[in-house]
Order: C-alpha cells, then sequence, then structure tokens
C-alpha cells in the first residue's frame, strides 16, 4: 500500500505515538493518514460488520498473553484500497507480547519470507513473542513465495495478516486460503469518511483544531475520497495547507473553505444533490442522449455521475434498462452487453468500473434502435388490465392431472416438433385476443429480419 501507511508500530504500550521513537516535531511532520492511523478497535472506522464484540477479527485484537482463544493464525483482508487493510494490522499488532513485521509482496523474495519466518520463531520460542506479519499485496506472490509462508502459518510462528484487494479465490494458493480466515472489507460509506475528516480536524494527533471545514468543503472532500479513508485525510491536510497559507492571521484558527479544497486538489466541486433535481436531471439526459444514439452526449453525463459519486450501480441498472426499452430487439446484444457491465462493475468497483459502463453506454449508444418490444408487453398489460384475453383455449390447458382430459383439457394440442418446419397452424391466444399483434417490429438493425421471420410465422400459425 501507500507508503503513507508503512509506518510500524513497536511492541510497547504509548498509544500517542505512530512510531515508538517518533518525537512530537516528528508526529508532526508525518502524513496526517498516518498520525490518524487508529490505535484500537474502538477507533476503527467502518468496517463494522467484521469488528463486533467476539468477532475474529476483535480476537485476535486483544492482547497475545491473555487466557482465552487466541483467534486465527492467519487471515486474508480482501477489500478496495482505503477501506483500512493496513490500519487492521497495525491494531492487531498493538498487542501486548507483539512485534509487528511489514513486507510488500512488490519487493520481497522467499529469502525475506524464511528470514522473518526464522527471526519468529526465535522470537516465540526465547522471548515468548508473537511476530504479526502483514503482508501487503499477496496477490503478487506466485505460488513458491505462498508456499514459503505456510509452514511459520501451519506451526502458528507468525499471525499472518495479509491483504489483496483482488479476489483471493483466484490469487492465493489453495493450502494458504484453506488454512486462513477470510475477511472481506467493504468502501467506507460518505458518514464513516465525514466521521474520521471530522475527528481529524479537531484530534491532538490530527489538525489539533487549527482548522474548521465548512459544510460545503467538507462535503467536497468527502466526495473525492469515494470511499478511501487515505484519500480523504490526505485531501484534507492538502486543504488546509492551502487555506493556512490564505490566511492573513499566521498560527490563528482558520476556515478550510470549497475553494481551499478545490485547489487543494485540482478538482471542481460539482454541483449535484443525488436525493434532488440534479439526480433526476442529469439521469434523464442520460437515458435521453443514449435513446437519441448521441454516444459523446452520453459519455459526458456518465462522466457527471460518476465525477459526484454518483453510485455505479444505479448507472448500470439505467443501462440494463436504455437496452431493453431503447434498443430492444434492433440489437439484442446490447442488453447483454449491460448486464454484463454491471456484474464486472460489482466485481472490480471503482474507478476501473467506469471503463466498463463507458463501453456499455458506447454500445447503446451506437446501437440501431427500437421499443417494440417496450411497446408490445405496454399494450399487452393495458388489454389484461381492462379484462381482455378471458380464458385459455382447451387445447394449450394442462392435461396431467386425473379427469382433465374428460374436460376436454388438452384435446386436439398439436405438438410443434412434430409439424412442418416445427410450427404447428393452431390458436394459441385467448378467443378475442386472436389476431392480435402486440409486437410490431421496426425495419432497423436485427428487427429488419425479425420482422419478415415473424411475417411467415403469423400466417402459417393462424392459417392465413
Amino acid at each position: 500500500m501507500n507508503d503513507l501507511f508503512s509506518a510500524a508500530y513497536g511492541s510497547d504500550d504509548d498509544d500517542d505515538v505512530p512510531s515508538h521513537s517518533a518525537t512530537s516535531a516528528e508526529r508532526h511532520r508525518s502524513p496526517l493518514a498516518v498520525r490518524m492511523r487508529p490505535r484500537s478497535i474502538d477507533e476503527v472506522v467502518g468496517q463494522q460488520h467484521l469488528l463486533g464484540p467476539g468477532s475474529p477479527l476483535s480476537t485476535l485484537a486483544g492482547d497475545a498473553d491473555r487466557s482465552g482463544p487466541a483467534g486465527p493464525s492467519s487471515v486474508i483482508l480482501w477489500g478496495p484500497p482505503g477501506t483500512g487493510k493496513t490500519t487492521l494490522a497495525h491494531v492487531i499488532a498493538r498487542g501486548r507480547g507483539r512485534t509487528f513485521v511489514e513486507l510488500s509482496a512488490i519487493t520481497a523474495g522467499v529469502k525475506d519470507v524464511r528470514r522473518v519466518m526464522d527471526e519468529a520463531l526465535t522470537a516465540r520460542d526465547l522471548h515468548r513473542t508473537t511476530t504479526v506479519l502483514f503482508l501487503d499485496e499477496i496477490h503478487r506472490f506466485n505460488k513458491a513465495q505462498q508456499d514459503a509462508l505456510l509452514p511459520g502459518v501451519e506451526n502458528r510462528w507468525v499471525v499472518l495478516i495479509a491483504a489483496t484487494t483482488e479476489n483471493p479465490s483466484f490469487s492465493v494458493v489453495s493450502p494458504l486460503l484453506s488454512r486462513s480466515l477470510l475477511q472481506t472489507l467493504k468502501p467506507l460509506t460518505e458518514a464513516d469518511i465525514a466521521d474520521l475528516l471530522t475527528r481529524a480536524v479537531n484530534d491532538p494527533r490530527g489538525l489539533d483544531g487549527s482548522v474548521r471545514v465548512s459544510d460545503d468543503a467538507l462535503e467536497h472532500l468527502v466526495r473525492l475520497a469515494a470511499g478511501d479513508a487515505r484519500r480523504g485525510l490526505t485531501a484534507l491536510e492538502a486543504a488546509a495547507g492551502v487555506a493556512h497559507s490564505a490566511s492573513d492571521e499566521p498560527g490563528k484558527p482558520v476556515l478550510v473553505e470549497l475553494d481551499h479544497a478545490e485547489k487543494a486538489v485540482d478538482v471542481a466541486a460539482l454541483r449535484y444533490d443525488r436525493a434532488g433535481d440534479q439526480h433526476y436531471d442529469v439521469a434523464s439526459a442520460f437515458i435521453k442522449s443514449l435513446r437519441g444514439s448521441d454516444v459523446d452526449a452520453a459519455l459526458h453525463y456518465l462522466a457527471k455521475m460518476l465525477e459526484a459519486g454518483e453510485d455505479p450501480r444505479f448507472v448500470a441498472r439505467r443501462l440494463m434498462i436504455s437496452a431493453a426499452e431503447d434498443v430492444g430487439m434492433a440489437d439484442p446484444t446490447a442488453l447483454q452487453t449491460a448486464v454484463a457491465a454491471a456484474q464486472a462493475v460489482a466485481l472490480i468497483g471503482m474507478p476501473e468500473g467506469r471503463i466498463i459502463l463507458a463501453q456499455a453506454v458506447v454500445h447503446i449508444a451506437t446501437a440501431p434502435k427500437s421499443n417494440a418490444s417496450y411497446n408490445g408487453i405496454n399494450a399487452a398489460v393495458a388489454d389484461v388490465r381492462a379484462g381482455r384475453g378471458q380464458g385459455i383455449p382447451q387445447h394449450l390447458r394442462d392435461a396431467h392431472y386425473p379427469g382433465a382430459k374428460q374436460l376436454g383439457h388438452g384435446s386436439g394440442y398439436l405438438y410443434s416438433h412434430d409439424e412442418p418446419h416445427g410450427i404447428a397452424a393452431q390458436q394459441y391466444a385467448p378467443d378475442d385476443l386472436t389476431g392480435h399483434n402486440y409486437y410490431q417490429p421496426t425495419d432497423r438493425g436485427a428487427e429488419r429480419d425479425i420482422g419478415s421471420r415473424l411475417a411467415r410465422l403469423r400466417r402459417i400459425i393462424r392459417g392465413e
């Protein structure tokens, strides 16, 4: 992970500093994200589904020398960046009788892993100290490197905390996966980020009341964080720096306003209320641009929604509806693309999800358009609501239960596969709807061929 979070905790009980050797001056030269790292489970923001009383992580974060269950010997933390994987590892390492070692899968090799295991075994046997090994980006380790972890995990020489942003089922070897507790972290909510930034403003380890943050600026910083605590704290620190630089009264608390936040991260604040008019207006313009085949406008509105922090699942749902309602059978593959996009975004999240959504937008906007399917179901629903279509032809009724044949059910039914071309000439619709056409294909895209085929089908079925 980012070097902002690379400071290691010692095995002492000092809860006020990020490193047992750091001075006060050094602490305030450390990035805000490092200084605000939680010191206990109670300070962790978000992930409450994993941190309740008696949960494995809470148990693991307890003192190493206490009686009772010691918790799992290996944990794999899977989640997006900035959700607290490194933070949880540091919290777990703060227990008495523990020492913390951090390796990055980008730079470490098998020799490094074996050296840590040997030192951990010595620390356990000679000093009764538990080594917490935090391995970042374990998905970058090859099979041999991951196999080197197995003896230490199996024999509990170390408590392994491995972090990954990729699905462990595909990136972690089976023997290690089976010996580990998999914990899935969720993106932090806006409320989580707002709480964290507010805490950082007032906490002595953070900005210590040297700034106040306006509501507009806080909303902007929360939106920019996009569920990433590290990003939010970094943006807050930069905005505070801009506000202090612009102040005429050095040394006095300053107000961080929206323009300070915009200058700090070089991103303009979007006027977008996800619960108000802007949400509905932009979504409406997005759908109408797709329907109107203006791919450029559609991509603009997509970008506007995503940059404003709109839920990508909302966008994916609108794309699936548009693919069925506005493209329909003129290009049946558009719906397949939209569904695949929704599934892909759910798997990989943001920001990469914007690429998949953009592909679906381009497909739908540039596809031939037909609302014939949409009109067809609407017309059928209108007839049903009006009471039309009463009764089902006798030959189509269920004839499998005793006594059905005496009622005439199924009598005269023609099995389509026994007929020429697999099409039987018989009545399917209710008596009062025979000859009624709900689906009227257009002459655009794939529906051009469907239209001519449908005409032949109707003539055969109706005996015309």
